[in-house]
């Protein structure tokens, strides 16, 4: 490779004699980029939220063989936009409420950008210096943000379940080696039990992390809820010092918060293990008007969340906490000749992945860029929004199945045959999305106002929609 000086300085080259690749000019191909992409960005809002059949059939042009040159870059990029913008969901663009996915700040985007530019492995502090730095920044933020001991540990992994999985696994490893035993030496064959209280309304990514974790889906306790998803703490069964409780901030489909306080406490008596599924509502804590339905969750010993959901960082950016950051620590490490750590925190032993992108990064700029006051603000209005679709819901004549406490709503049109017939053609006609689901016996519509972008007008222009097509 040779680097020519002004004006050829930013042409890369590779000899003729050494490689068949193309002439790449990485500002003008950057720049070509970036204006496919801001061009995407500004008229997203205008987009149907659900890609067209046409959209998704020309998706077989990416069905091709293996090429065997190499070709212009500007033509993969141009490709990419042409074919594969059509075909994406429009989360970004304000009237998405499926999966409690939110958007992507705007300062997100852009260092998102940098991000990539820079490609760091943020395993170790020496393979990144500002990876390392803003990662450790960002968890300090986050521990002051939902009220975390200060001396909590924690790392940046893919998303709650993979949150769930590392808390589940320190715990493992904290309550067995308080029995005697090394569970990260020895394996779990022979381990002494370790038992497993779920609520009976328990996420699916803390079941996946049960099973990951050798605890198994099935070998667990689990306690009923009321009629808002809630963990009754008053059947809760006897605990030991080898119990985990799970316990959860914000139901996925309601939004509802087990009562912590009580949990904790019994927990605390036992010496057993708290670990809370928090993947959304553990922001909700950032407000005073819905600080009282996080009460207690800080008591616990570890905690999941996700900033790709409320915080709208851009995919995928999951985050663990850990009371005791020794076990989180004894659990994550990772260990060979040519990994030296340095005297600093090094982010691979609080993990599972060692190399990963720097998704301290964008998670920096959203704080940042936020502020507390745009978080307050952000957690604050989705919730407003949400109230005001179920009303306007309610107002129609159909039925609301929860207590809207943040940003959940369920709906009923009916009959669950009717009910999913409204969802089809609400999906179909691309003004919004939402999703489904089943609540306690019940088909219903889930909306999810988790976006930065949603206005009080994509409300209204949405509740208009679900309201026309359940009428027909």
């Amino acid at each position: 490779m040779r680097l020519f000086s002004s004006p050829q300085r930013r042409l890369i080259v590779m000899h003729a004699t050494r490689s068949t690749f193309p002439l790449v000019e990485p500002r003008r191909l950057r720049a070509f980029a970036a204006d496919r992409a801001v061009d995407y960005g500004t008229s997203v809002r205008a987009r149907p939220v659900s890609p067209s059949r046409d959209a998704i059939a020309a998706l077989e042009r990416f069905h091709e063989p293996m090429p065997d040159a190499p070709c212009d870059a500007r033509d993969v990029i141009a490709l990419l936009d042409e074919v594969g913008s059509p075909a994406t969901v429009a989360s970004t663009g304000g009237r998405y409420f499926g999966f409690v996915i939110g958007g992507s700040l705007p300062a997100v985007t852009a260092a998102s950008w940098l991000a990539s530019t820079w490609d760091q492995n943020a395993a170790m502090r020496v393979m990144s210096p500002v990876a390392a730095e803003l990662e450790d920044v960002v968890l300090g933020w986050i521990r002051e943000l939902l009220g975390l001991p200060a001396d909590c540990d924690g790392g940046l992994v893919t998303c709650a379940t993979a949150a769930n999985f590392t808390a589940l696994t320190a715990a493992r490893s904290a309550l067995l080696a308080r029995a005697g035993w090394n569970v990260e030496d020895d394996g779990l064959a022979g381990a002494p039990a370790v038992e497993m209280v779920v609520g009976e309304e328990v996420h699916a990514s803390v079941q996946k992390a049960l099973s990951l974790g050798g605890f198994g889906r099935r070998r667990v306790t689990v306690v009923e809820a009321d009629e808002q998803g809630r963990m009754r703490a008053e059947k809760l069964p006897g605990l030991s010092e080898r119990s985990i409780v799970c316990i959860q901030a914000g139901n996925v489909n309601t939004g509802a918060f087990d009562p912590a306080t009580e949990i904790c406490e019994r927990a605390r008596e036992a010496g057993a293990w708290v670990h809370v599924d928090g993947a959304f509502g553990l922001w909700a804590g950032i407000s005073p008007k819905y600080r009282e339905l996080t009460a207690g969750f800080e008591k616990a010993d570890s905690w999941a969340t996700d900033a790709h959901k409320w915080l709208n960082v851009s995919y995928d950016s999951g985050i663990v906490m850990v009371r005791d950051a020794m076990a989180l620590r004894r659990a994550m490490t990772i260990s060979a000749a040519y990994l030296m750590p340095g005297a600093m925190r090094e982010p691979m032993h609080h993990v599972p992945e060692a190399s990963r992108k720097a998704r301290g990064v964008e998670l920096w700029a959203a704080l940042k860029s936020l502020g507390r006051s745009g978080l307050r603000d952000l957690v604050e209005r989705t919730c407003a929004l949400a109230s005001r679709f179920a009303a306007r819901i309610k107002d129609a004549g159909f039925e609301v199945l929860n207590d809207v406490v943040i940003n959940q709503v369920l709906a009923s049109f009916g009959t669950a045959e009717k009910t999913l017939e409204v969802i089809r053609r609400v999906q179909e006609d691309g003004t919004c999305w939402c999703g489904g689901t089943v609540w306690q016996g019940k088909t219903a519509m889930r909306i999810s106002v988790s976006s930065w972008a949603t206005s009080e007008e994509d409300i209204e222009r949405s509740a208009d929609a679900v309201i026309r097509l359940a009428r027909q």
